[in-house]
């Protein structure tokens, strides 16, 4: 969840780390640091909140160096405050860390007993300690480092530079992400590739189990026993991939504007436009013809996956179970022979997917990554891949990446349909069409803003909203409340709008907004009448609907976003947008920070 930067520059680093931090900020964090070495000494500045804040404390206070390491904490152990703040220090060594080490406690204890001046409340800085007393017994740094890793359990990434030799980084990994590159005279670590996109275009991604030892223009790579390992150089596909928001106000803004663009180029690479027909490239052993189908995923990913689960069982007439990651792996599930296992994920680094994965390729299960970020982890472990083209996405609530993840799990539905025979060539046409117009649909949905702008001031003040759906769209409207939630902090609850009777129906009075999701579709009676519960009540509708679904309704709701038609098939693709721009314009109305809300972050790479 943390960002990492470390830098051995061919001049004056502090700035170019802080620049590199900032394309991480999209990860979320509440703190944010450097440390610097020169003429073997280490410096740091540290400050809570945003890097703004860094910033004006190095234009205050500046510290020099062209070696170290930078860091964006997302608070895990201790507050957000400047002592528990990265990077972590001691007189011989600076570390920053991404993780959670889950023996620090008994860590902590013994290093303090050792003479340590523990300063923190953080798991992160017993790292700092244990290295430094093994740099004091005579140890090299790297044996140091090595040493270290070996007592710690849990999970990391580490950065971690010397005061001894301002040409030498240390990195690590295990179980959260880090890349690394060399330059002609520099070296990098990174988080991510947009940490080091403005670095260089090649860069390494780390496995598990692996060390970097970095000096400048060098790398060399080996296993936590000292073996040398080889892991590819990959090619960046743009120098900066880091993205600006344009003339949008808000990175949110703009990728939900970016909806029609992300959507058409996640189908076309799935989709034969000229025959109508769905071709899925080389999927590695997962049969997609099996009975059964798991589909796991953590947040909007998950709800991502519960949409899924009706077109596959309506579509292809397959068994599907959908869970959350962080529960599947701990409730013993029964492993079905003729199966396999769907992961879905925009970052492809999430913790619990990721280790929910390798639970289910252990149980015996065929493993297929539905992933935004190319050769991230679940990308590189998954047994076949599926990817969404959405694009970097820096906001921190999803948005472009569920509607393509929505698109690939809808033409995996048609393929797996049509090859277990459920659907005919015709059916699948039919299908294929629906898709290849969704993006045009969604640009006409785009137009929808200025009315949800108006909207947008009643929900405002509210102190909670209910939404609700039937069919697939009860779990979009639990991905509706989520992104309300996520960017406005109002309350929001989702239920199948059949069960708003069987309780939450208690909640709702004049001052709570219900958001009904219900184009006219052979449920929208059903939805209608739960509609007319809540009026009865006093409750104040907001519809979402399309011009037939309107006129059926009459004037029962209080306000009325009209979708264009489309088929039922895809309506849960389209029906997503006015509900993110609900939420988004919402969250202005509001004042909240859009994108980067408190106490979240964009990848949670830890459990």
């Amino acid at each position: 969840m943390c960002g990492i930067v470390g830098l051995l520059s061919d001049g004056p680093a502090a700035s170019r780390i802080v620049e590199a931090l900032t394309r991480l900020e999209y990860r979320g964090y509440d703190s944010a640091g450097i440390a610097l070495v020169e003429d073997g000494v280490i410096s740091r500045q540290r400050r809570p909140g945003k890097i703004i804040a860094l910033r004006e404390t190095l234009d205050a206070d500046p510290i020099s160096g062209s070696a170290g390491v930078g860091h964006t904490r997302w608070a895990t152990h201790g507050a957000p405050t400047e002592t528990n703040a990265h990077p972590h220090a001691t007189a011989r060594v600076a570390v920053a860390h991404n993780g959670i080490i889950e023996n620090f406690q008994s860590l902590k204890d013994s290093v303090i007993a050792q003479g340590a001046d523990y300063a923190s409340e953080t798991d992160s800085e017993v790292i700092a300690h244990l290295i430094d007393l093994k740099l004091q017994s005579g140890r090299s740094p790297e044996d140091a480092v090595r040493a270290t890793l070996s007592e710690l359990e849990g999970a990391y990434a580490i950065a971690c530079v010397f005061a001894d030799d301002d040409d030498l980084m240390i990195a690590a990994r295990k179980g959260s992400p880090l890349a690394v590159g060399i330059g002609p005279k520099e070296a990098y670590i990174g988080s991510d590739a947009i940490a080091l996109s403005g670095f260089t275009e090649e860069i390494t991604f780390l496995e598990d189990g692996d060390m970097a030892i970095l000096n400048r223009g060098a790398l060399r790579l080996t296993d936590v026993s000292g073996a040398a390992v080889t892991r590819p150089t990959l090619v960046l596909a743009q120098r900066d991939v880091a993205v600006s928001k344009g003339s949008h106000r808000h990175f949110m803004h703009k990728e939900i504007c970016e909806q029609p663009d992300a959507v058409e180029r996640t189908l076309h690479q799935i989709i034969d436009i000229h025959r109508k027909k769905i071709v899925l490239p080389d999927l590695d052993g997962v049969d997609i013809a099996a009975a059964n189908a798991l589909l796991i995923a953590c947040g909007t990913a998950h709800y991502a996956g519960r949409i899924a689960e009706y077109w596959l069982e309506q579509y292809a007439r397959v068994a599907v179970e959908t869970d959350i990651a962080s529960e599947f792996r701990y409730r013993q599930p029964v492993v079905q022979p003729d199966a396999f296992s769907v992961f879905v994920s925009q970052s492809g680094e999430t913790a619990d997917t990721i280790a929910a994965m390798r639970f289910a390729r252990e149980g015996g299960y065929r493993t297929l990554g539905v992933v935004n970020v190319p050769q991230s982890t679940i990308w590189r472990e998954a047994d076949a891949r599926l990817p969404t083209l959405a694009g970097p996405e820096i906001g921190v609530a999803s948005t472009k990446a569920f509607t393509a993840q929505l698109c690939v799990l809808a033409c995996l539905a048609v393929a797996m349909g049509r090859a277990r025979g459920v659907l005919s060539e015709k059916d699948e046409k039919k299908l294929v069409n629906a898709l290849l117009n969704t993006p045009a649909l969604i640009a006409k949905a785009l137009d929808t803003e200025p009315d949800i702008e108006k909207i947008a001031t009643t929900v405002a003040g509210a102190r909670q909203a209910i939404y609700i759906g039937r069919g697939p769209h009860y779990p979009l409207a639990l991905e509706g409340a989520l992104k309300l939630k996520e960017i406005t902090y109002i309350h929001a609850e989702a239920c199948a709008a059949g069960e708003l009777k069987h309780g939450p129906i208690a909640l709702i009075d004049e001052t709570t907004p219900v958001v009904a999701v219900a184009p006219y579709d052979a449920l929208f009676d059903k939805t209608f009448s739960n509609m007319q519960e809540v009026s009865a009540r006093g409750g104040k509708i907001i519809l979402i609907t399309d011009k037939k679904g309107a006129k059926a309704s009459g004037d029962l709701a209080t306000h009325c976003i009209e979708m264009p038609e489309c088929d039922p098939f895809t309506a849960p693709i389209l029906y997503a947008v006015p509900l993110q721009l609900l939420a988004y314009l919402t969250a202005v109305r509001k004042g909240t920070d859009v994108d980067q809300p408190r106490n979240l972050a964009k990848s949670v790479t830890v459990e």
